[in-house]
């Protein structure tokens, strides 16, 4: 088993981008307050940090040594009280900036969300879905860990900086230059660690996406591994993709263990330095011992905030990627959008019609060529031929989920790229093989919110389908809780309830694609009933694999490779010998030999040749 990935995952961004950060702060405009707030406060937290070590200077220098109590206790009242100061701002601060980042963080997940609706399904065809989920979720958080802690972050470290380095050059300029002697150590060991830690972070978080890709890829299909007893063959494979995440944190570690303490022992230069001469300076009395004191903390506070630099340089680098990945996501273009003035066409009351129709997804592959054919108001039209022929595509052309490369596809001679997506979709019922089902109540999964459909019309649709019974078992009826993907009901069950949501939502064009497969023989033969009941004065395209469940059918389309071969109803199809022939009865034959086979499948008729190779496989379109 090979994980795909994707070289973009393992790009880290520059630590700024002004494209990028401007369109960023786009999200940030209506919360303006809230950044103005935090960078005031922060100035104040700032001041107040600083304000400390000079307090003690003072204390030193004009109490203590002068002996004056009074004075004293005046200043470590004032002392005590800038450090209260600075932990009620630094509080204000915190939450100011992270109310602002998770607004931000709500609007763009909200506009992300709202996009991914709109894209069409060939977007999905070419993005895996663990990619676009990265995209909401930990991009996200990555520009929320920005916004909190790292660009104030830096703005707030390189004031200090510049703060400390102003006050040490106004207390002593012959000490500070000594003490900014160190700084080309620092600069140098920044520098030397800088790039094996960003090659570093950048590997632990392909290797996560590995981890996290394997384990999706293990949970979702756990059957097929149990069935084919892969569990071992697995989980070495996991062990050795753990083990590379593994040995990627490692590594980080072993940085930053190496890193901490050479910084440490840079700063610890500085601190003897300061000692050694300004001490030196003290005993002369060129320097009094209250600022020989402030010299020291500040000197200890100097560091910090390039030691933080580290830290933050990587977390703007990953920032910048997110950004540029989610806003490349809201760039994709939605190519399948409503007309600039969409044509209102209020019912369905002659005719679909499909107009000399081509399409080839866009890896090229043809589907259908110059297809034509029309389906009158209230007629039944099944399209039947092997796999890969082109019904599915047919089907998710009519509803727009891709456009045809030539021809038209029009409704009552409307085309329908002229009609609204609404308009269009709300003519239309689907109900798929595999039908889709989500993690709510019962009801709900049935009315989809559509507020036309009560209760009682629900319970109408299921006692006419035959769903009552099994609504009926259910330990909560209508209100219990469905599991994702419908994990608590049977495959049958799920088609069962797609067919009532059908018949409940009423469309004027009904689609079933071979809505009754996953269904045993006595299940399909109660469902006749309720289908044609579903069916009855609609217009319908039923897609069938099955071709004894189409043999009441007004008309039959026969497709072979994205070609309409033949035309007409069962009979008459069986009759002519053609390719329907030879497709119903080499199914007759497999169905015959099954026990389970339905008692209503007949023999071909005599005139049906004796049975040449068919292609039952072909090009297959993604979607069928």
């Amino acid at each position: 088993m090979t994980i795909a990935h994707h070289p973009e995952e393992e790009v880290l961004g520059r630590i700024y981008d002004h494209r990028l950060m401007r369109r960023l702060f786009g999200y940030v405009r209506p919360y303006t307050i809230y950044f103005i707030l935090a960078a005031g406060l922060m100035v104040l937290w700032s001041a107040a940090q600083l304000a400390g070590p000079y307090l003690i200077k003072i204390a030193i220098d004009g109490y203590i040594l002068q002996h004056d109590q009074v004075g004293l206790g005046v200043l470590t009242g004032l002392y005590f009280g800038a450090l209260i100061v600075a932990a009620g701002v630094r509080g204000a601060q915190i939450y100011a900036l992270s109310y602002m980042s998770q607004r931000v963080m709500y609007d763009l997940r909200t506009q992300l969300f709202a996009h991914l609706q709109r894209l069409s399904p060939a977007f999905y065809d070419r993005n895996p879905l663990g990619r676009i989920m990265s995209r909401l979720t930990s991009d996200i958080d990555a520009l929320n860990e920005m916004l909190t802690y790292g660009l104030i972050g830096i703005l707030a470290d390189a004031l200090t900086l510049v703060g400390i380095m102003v006050i040490l050059l106004h207390l002593h300029l012959p000490l500070a230059l000594v003490t900014f002697l160190v700084l080309p150590l620092l600069i140098g060991s920044f520098l030397v660690f800088r790039g094996p830690m960003r090659e570093t972070y950048r590997d632990i978080r392909v290797k996560l996406a590995r981890v996290n890709a394997t384990l999706q890829e293990n949970l979702s299909g756990m059957r097929v591994v149990q069935l084919f007893r892969r569990e071992l063959l697995n989980r070495s494979q996991f062990q050795r993709i753990n083990r590379e995440h593994l040995e990627a944190h490692l590594r980080s570690i072993w940085y930053q263990a190496l890193f901490t303490p050479v910084i440490g022992v840079v700063t610890a230069v500085g601190l003897a330095l300061v000692l050694w001469k300004g001490g030196g300076w003290a005993v002369e009395g060129s320097l009094t011992v209250g600022t020989l004191a402030a010299f020291l903390s500040y000197v200890q506070r100097f560091f910090q905030p390039i030691e933080n630099f580290s830290e933050q340089y990587t977390l703007m680098q990953s920032a910048m990627a997110a950004a540029e990945r989610i806003f490349h996501l809201l760039d994709q273009p939605t190519d399948i959008r409503d007309a600039p003035h969409p044509v209102p066409v209020p019912r369905f009351r002659q005719a679909l019609e499909f107009r000399r129709v081509s399409f080839a997804y866009a890896r090229g592959d043809a589907v259908l060529h110059d297809l034509s054919f029309s389906v009158r108001k209230g007629e039944r039209v099944a399209l039947v031929g092997p796999t890969g022929a082109g019904k599915t595509s047919v089907v998710s052309l009519l509803l727009r989920f891709y456009e045809p490369q030539a021809g038209e596809i029009l409704i009552d001679g409307v085309d329908i790229r002229r009609m609204s997506l609404a308009d269009l979709r709300r003519k239309i019922g689907l109900v798929l093989q595999d039908p889709f089902l989500f993690s709510a109540p019962l009801e709900h999964n049935l009315t989809l919110g559509h507020p036309s459909i009560s209760r009682q019309g629900l319970r109408h649709a299921a006692q006419v389908l035959g769903t009552s019974r099994l609504i009926e078992r259910l330990p909560q009826g209508l209100d219990t809780p469905i599991m994702e993907r419908g994990a608590n009901l049977s495959v049958g069950e799920k088609q069962l309830l797609a067919l009532t949501r059908a018949l409940a939502y009423d469309p004027e064009i009904l689609i079933l694609d071979e809505a009754t497969s996953s269904v045993d023989s006595e299940t399909e033969a109660m469902l006749q009933e309720g289908i044609k009941t579903l069916l009855a004065n609609r217009t319908a395209l039923v897609i069938a694999h099955r071709l004894s469940t189409i043999r009441e059918m007004d008309r039959i389309l026969v497709l072979h490779h994205g070609h309409l071969m033949e035309e007409g109803t069962h009979d008459a199809l069986l009759a002519a010998g053609g390719l329907y022939a030879r497709l119903y009865a080499l199914q007759f034959a497999a169905e015959a030999e099954s026990p389970d086979a339905p008692l209503a499948v007949k023999p071909p008729s005599e005139r049906c040749p004796p049975l040449p190779t068919v292609s039952l496989t072909s090009r297959l379109a993604p979607n069928e």
